[in-house]
């Protein structure tokens, strides 16, 4: 660490928490490393952890057998322990010693060839983050979100960051804010709430050598040299508004899965406890996960599992194991006792040789005096032990998903104690929950690519509901909800994978209004041909063009055109005529190729990144003669395309090209310049520039009915 962290530490201002900015934190990534069983010293660490002497099982490492099969099972689960035991004490728990010594944190993303069981290496941070890669643009390693924020909630974390939207060589700049959106929204959903963008490169090339660096064939390519890197603002205002929200308060889950003892492990909640495939939702009912070193300091509240941090569930279920120390089931029957629910089949024998072959009898009279004797009922059977419950039986073991009982089951338990969802709807909605004494707040986000309207039920009745829009900083008084003693609910209309925050608050007392409430559109003009378009000649376009009509750059006739990649600007004089409209006034621009930066009488309005495509022009519009610029982003490709058929002077054998080495000008004729190809001449051009169609319109809502105090 010294030799290393040190030296850079050494050239730098002592780190200070009270001022932004700095080095914050030493980070341990992704392990990809594989199982370490193996130091001179590992016999005796062994002994002193262990209580025995490993040398007579020193044969099991080959694979042969001694004493018996299961007694050498025994001996793998013991030395598998000691090393995870060893990796946490000697690694993991050393940096974060070496962070905090210097003033800094510890983040630590624990999964991947991971020789510890990743929840419990997570648990040693001061920070657990995740990673995800872009979908159809690499791996599937959305596990580790939920490993994360599992750790985060349970430890009471408010930071749970995940390296974020990585991809490998086919991603080729294709992605922007829109197409990241649904994924982002299924991140903060899932309980991410930091998103660190891989790859943020370093360009230290000149301006004029863009796309520019890369980290190889990896990565976001987040960094200045996007074409549309000048209207990201934008989208990292919406990034920030939610996850500033999404670090307050605590999560409501109501399902603790508890994973089995040992190592390596990776936590895996039962597949139906999710909808989707790789962006994978919660159901009604939230979920984490929790190691058994965690469980150890919860205690039982008003019957719910209660952790150190205020993490709270309703329910513990057991992973479907025949082992377990009788440390571990002690402590279960202890939370049983002073009143948890809890699901899941008895062990039979304990996993270690420590104190064998007692603990093994440990094992049999504890779960003797929790689930009494005989076999399993072939039905699903509830017991009371003392204050609490436990529920098991054959019909857990056949419906098995995961190493846990089927969803289904869960909910049907939860639902009989009695506890509704906590989120309910019958649309493609995604959402989570983060609370406090004063306050509910729901993210919900459409997951498809339609517009939706559905009605909601939330398991709040904090005061009347509000709804944020994190993309305009918007706030809306909702009126048109219904209140029981337990839930609220409420209609609501989302764009395509547009997002809200629903927010409860005692504070809010807003009257409801009974009735139909309506939101009406009306036309007020279509903005058509002709545009007068200013393309970048720096990048091939030409200066000044007219469009008789909105068409597809890619689509042109002219190369420029054709092959453009960067910022175009559209011009158009119209005459409004509507006078002062009820409500609000928006500008409608249809489709969009790929982000668009609207001005309005010499001043600008605001960037367009995601649908809803419109924005409220209400403050700028004016009777009479209007002013209306819009500019365009497309992505890099169709330029790199282009370029492929002109002589190739980039980098080749992996040595830069004499030209930029010498500092002379080029002679190729190429626009573009990048450390990694990813594109031919006969790659497919992608859809750009402005589509339309261009509209004016009015947005007001009518209500039908009186005003009713709530």
């Amino acid at each position: 660490m010294d030799t290393y962290v040190g030296k850079l530490l050494g050239s730098i201002n002592k780190t200070r928490k009270d001022v932004p900015g700095g080095l914050k934190r030493l980070h341990m990534d992704s392990w990809e490393m594989g199982a370490q069983n193996w130091t001179g010293s590992f016999r005796l660490a062994f002994i002193k952890s262990r209580g025995y002497d490993p040398l007579k099982y020193f044969p099991v490492y080959s694979g042969n057998i001694v004493g018996s099969l299961q007694e050498s099972e025994r001996f793998l689960w013991d030395l598998r322990e000691t090393a995870q035991e060893l990796i946490l004490k000697n690694h993991a728990e050393q940096v974060k010693a070496y962070a905090h010594r210097h003033g800094l944190s510890l983040s630590i993303e624990p999964y991947d060839m991971n020789p510890t069981a990743d929840l419990r290496l997570g648990a040693v941070a001061d920070v657990p983050m995740a990673e995800f890669w872009s979908k159809g643009f690499g791996f599937n390693s959305t596990y580790s979100v939920i490993e994360a924020s599992s750790i985060g909630h349970v430890m009471g974390r408010s930071l749970i960051p995940a390296e974020a939207f990585t991809a490998q060589d086919n991603e080729g700049w294709k992605q922007h804010p829109a197409s990241m959106k649904n994924q982002g929204d299924w991140a903060f959903a899932a309980g991410v709430n930091r998103f660190v963008y891989h790859t943020f490169q370093n360009q230290f090339l000149p301006d004029s050598l863009k796309p520019g660096a890369t980290m190889g064939p990896y990565g976001v390519h987040w960094d200045r040299n996007q074409t549309w890197w000048p209207m990201v603002n934008a989208y990292h205002a919406y990034v920030s508004r939610c996850q500033y929200l999404l670090q307050q308060g605590r999560t409501v889950a109501d399902i603790l899965y508890l994973t089995p003892e040992g190592s390596p492990h990776v936590f895996v909640p039962p597949s139906s406890a999710l909808r989707g495939d790789t962006l994978a939702d919660r159901r009604g009912y939230n979920f984490d996960g929790c190691a058994p070193a965690q469980l150890m300091k919860a205690h039982v509240e008003n019957r719910y599992i209660v952790f150190p941090s205020g993490a709270r569930y309703r329910i513990l279920v057991l992973p479907e194991s025949e082992t377990m120390t009788p440390e571990l089931l002690t402590k279960i029957s202890s939370l049983i006792g002073n009143g948890a629910t809890v699901i899941g089949n008895p062990p039979n024998r304990s996993p270690s040789l420590i104190g064998y072959p007692d603990c093994d009898q440990q094992i049999e009279k504890i779960v003797r005096e929790i689930w009494g004797q005989g076999q399993l009922p072939e039905t699903q059977e509830t017991k009371r032990y003392a204050k609490g419950i436990i529920i098991w039986g054959e019909a857990l073991h056949k419906q098995q998903d995961h190493l846990y009982p089927h969803y289904r089951q869960t909910a049907e338990v939860l639902h009989k104690l009695p506890l509704e969802e906590d989120f309910v709807t019958t649309a493609p909605v995604r959402y989570t929950h983060r609370t406090n004494g004063n306050w509910d707040i729901y993210f919900l986000s459409n997951t498809s690519d339609s517009a939706i309207s559905f009605k909601a039920a939330f398991r709040s009745v904090k005061g009347a509901p509000e709804i944020w829009d994190a993309v305009t900083a918007k706030i809306k008084q909702v009126s048109d909800f219904t209140v029981t003693k337990t839930k609220t609910m409420i209609p609501i209309a989302l764009a395509p994978y547009q997002s809200c925050f629903v927010v409860f608050s005692k504070e809010n007392r807003n009257r409801q209004v009974a009735g139909l409430h309506e939101t009406q559109h009306q036309e007020l003009l279509t903005l058509k041909g002709p545009w007068e378009v200013n393309f970048d000649p720096k990048w091939g376009g030409p200066e000044k063009v007219v469009f008789d009509s909105l068409s597809d750059w890619s689509k042109n006739k002219l190369e420029g055109i054709k092959y453009y990649s960067g910022i175009a600007a559209y011009h158009k004089t119209f005459d409004f005529k509507a006078g002062k409209p009820k409500g609000e006034t928006y500008l409608e621009l249809g489709k969009v190729k790929n982000l668009a930066r609207v001005s309005l009488n010499g001043k600008v309005v605001g960037v367009l990144w995601t649908p809803p495509w419109k924005i409220d022009i209400s403050a700028q519009v004016k009777p009479g003669k209007n002013e209306l610029t819009i500019e365009i982003a497309n992505l890099w490709a169709n330029r790199l395309i282009g370029d492929e058929a002109k002589p190739d002077d980039g980098i080749a054998g992996g040595q830069w090209p004499q030209w930029l080495l010498n500092g002379k000008p080029r002679t190729s004729g190429r626009f573009t310049f990048t450390t990694s190809k990813q594109y031919s001449s006969d790659s497919p051009l992608l859809e750009s520039g402005l589509l339309g169609p261009v509209r004016i319109i009015n947005e007001s809502i009518n209500v039908k009915k009186e005003v009713k105090p709530r």
